[in-house]
């Protein structure tokens, strides 16, 4: 019983893992990024990149990180408990499947039961990497956050970030966003020290926009400056 008890916890884990890792990614990083902060935040082996300045600076990121850390370490202990349980031999070898008596030696019983327990574990990790269940997963993930006013989705999205709080960022407009409508030039973002790189509309990418390019709801501008600057644009709407 405890070997699944064991597996169990690791199924858990990695649910756990994914739900922090949606959290992330519906405030604006991007899924590699996700991916990787919730498992750096669960195991607690935090690291001293940029990209974890994306996680400190951010007051909800800050909540996820956070809840992660606590799940992590309560997690990590049950996990040792459990498997100190399981590979416990001090007794006679209980066969995981009763069945394997019938083949297999009493001798040969714990080597059964490792390769089962292995066995089980790579079909959990290629459930887990399955593309199409990854997608379905997070998608579900997200739905339920947002419905739940949990999270809500970003309009924001931090794509790199450089020193002294500039870097590279996204902004997808709003119908109510003041810069809906606007021509660059009116929008006034270079006075704000943002550029706009591009522009993507619809099947359309406009490189380097010139002063004249109109900006409609529901475009995607690509931006460098000042984060802060960008962000308070970008939910400008909400104000």
């Amino acid at each position: 019983m405890s070997v699944f008890v064991f597996i169990a916890i690791i199924v858990i884990v990695y649910f756990v893992i994914k739900i922090g890792a949606a959290a992330f990614e519906l405030t604006g990083l991007n899924s590699e990024q996700a991916n990787f902060q919730s498992v750096s935040a669960f195991t607690g082996t935090g690291f001293t990149t940029r990209e974890a300045e994306l996680v400190t600076a951010h007051k909800d990121r800050r909540k996820v990180a956070s809840v992660l850390m606590i799940l992590g370490n309560a997690g990590f202990v049950t996990l040792i408990a459990t498997l100190v349980t399981t590979i416990n031999t001090s007794g006679p070898v209980t066969p995981i499947i009763p069945a394997l008596e019938r083949f297999v030696p009493r001798s040969s019983m714990q080597y059964a039961n490792l390769s089962i327990v292995l066995i089980l574990l790579f079909l959990i990790y290629k459930i887990f990497h399955s593309s199409r269940f990854l997608n379905f997963l997070m998608s579900k993930i997200q739905e339920q956050m947002i419905d739940k006013k949990l999270l809500q989705r970003a309009r924001f999205e931090e794509l790199l970030l450089n020193a002294k709080g500039y870097g590279i960022s996204q902004i997808e407009l709003t119908k109510k966003n003041p810069l809906s409508g606007k021509t660059l030039s009116e929008s006034k973002l270079r006075s704000n020290d943002i550029l706009v790189l591009s522009v993507e509309r619809d099947q359309e990418n406009i490189i380097n926009p010139v002063a004249t390019t109109r900006l409609k709801p529901h475009d995607t501008l690509i931006c460098f400056g000042k984060l802060e600057n960008i962000r308070a644009i970008a939910y400008e709407d909400d104000r």
